[in-house]
């Protein structure tokens, strides 16, 4: 067990409901700077999880935690936590699901003569790099794991915990394709504290991509998601776009705020706190819907194409089928065909402009 040689200090008795079922839960455990959050440590049967899209026939993920102290009130993971028999608000935010053997695990599943090296996302549901990664250490044995196996992978995290990985992604580089991508998605520090309260600082997420860029890997900056009437102004955009050119990203995506069921009331409750002037303009903007109005989006591209080009920056994709950064190992989709599915531009190159699939 990883946590072996760490000092816990309490072990609860409040067994995961969903999973105590199956029989997968190992214990629950608080420790001394983790207030409030209790982890479960579970024994995971499978690591990879095949993401089944109609559009994009390929996708696997690995989520070495389920849940996150991360705490963003916007997160589109949080109703995720209901299969488990928690809620999505601050049990999301509190009760922490850590497949302590994921990368045991994923070595066997590898290791296997049917699998094909596909690529592989991480962070497209939960960050793996948030702060239970510096205690349970989870993601080194994963990135060995699968640079051993020749499969190529993608990173999204909000982490800077990313650097301590740093060296070891750089070698895994030079055997597979490694896509690196660094959310920050608030340029504001108030707002930023008040939204996402468990993550590292702008800054700090900045100064992780400038480390990792001059280790000599290519970082991404996930500008998402922009939220309506807070983060999409010109001057707002252009400021942040400024830094995370200066920090040595070499591309950008963005997309407007999402707000499924279950989140939408979480962060209608954070609004009617922060900023209940705007609830009248959300309740327009969203209404009984979970994506902004097309008008919107329209209106938010045509504002951030021309900062991105001003700053140097090319757009990135999303991969359709898992979220995440689109690898480099996978054909590119820039826009939909006139039947309305993702249409490939052929592999994926460094230097090739391409259009996230969530622009207009």
């Amino acid at each position: 067990m990883r946590w072996n040689a760490q000092d816990i200090s309490v072990e609860t008795s409040n067994a995961l409901p969903g999973l105590a079922r199956l029989a997968t839960l190992v214990r629950s455990v608080q420790t001394p700077g983790f207030e409030g959050i209790t982890f479960h440590e579970v024994l995971a049967k499978s690591a990879l999880n095949k993401v089944h899209n109609s559009s994009m026939p390929f996708g696997w993920t690995i989520n070495p935690y389920r849940g996150c102290s991360h705490a963003c009130v916007y997160c589109f993971a949080r109703s995720s936590h209901t299969y488990l028999n928690l809620d999505a608000g601050v049990d999301f935010d509190s009760q922490i699901v850590v497949k302590v053997n994921v990368a045991e695990v994923l070595a066997k599943e590898l290791a296997k003569r049917s699998w094909t090296r596909e690529p592989v996302a991480l962070g497209t549901n939960t960050d793996p790099y948030q702060r239970a990664e510096g205690k349970y250490q989870l993601m080194p044995g994963v990135i060995d794991a699968l640079a051993a196996a020749d499969t190529p992978f993608s990173i999204l995290t909000k982490g800077t915990l990313l650097r301590r990985d740093v060296p070891q992604l750089v070698r895994a580089s030079e055997r597979v394709s490694v896509d690196v991508a660094m959310s920050i998605a608030v340029f504001d520090n108030d707002l930023q504290q008040s939204i996402e309260p468990g993550t590292p600082t702008t800054a700090a997420r900045l100064a992780t991509v400038r480390a990792a860029s001059e280790a000599g890997l290519e970082v991404a900056v996930f500008m998402m998601p922009i939220l309506p009437f807070l983060t999409d102004t010109e001057e707002h955009l252009d400021r942040a776009l400024t830094q995370v050119a200066a920090a040595g990203a070499t591309s950008v995506t963005y997309s407007a705020l999402h707000l499924r069921p279950g989140i939408k009331e979480w962060y209608a409750a954070w609004l009617a706190r922060a900023r209940p002037d705007l609830i009248p303009r959300y309740r327009d903007l969203y209404g009984a819907e979970s994506n902004a109005p097309r008008e919107y989006r329209r209106w938010l591209a045509a504002r951030m194409k021309p900062l991105i080009d001003k700053h140097g920056l090319r757009r990135v994709p999303e991969d359709p089928s898992v979220g995440g950064v689109l690898s480099n190992a996978v054909p590119r989709v820039s826009a939909r065909d006139d039947n309305g599915e993702w249409r490939r531009d052929g592999y994926g190159s460094r230097s090739s402009p391409e259009l996230a699939p969530t622009l207009f």
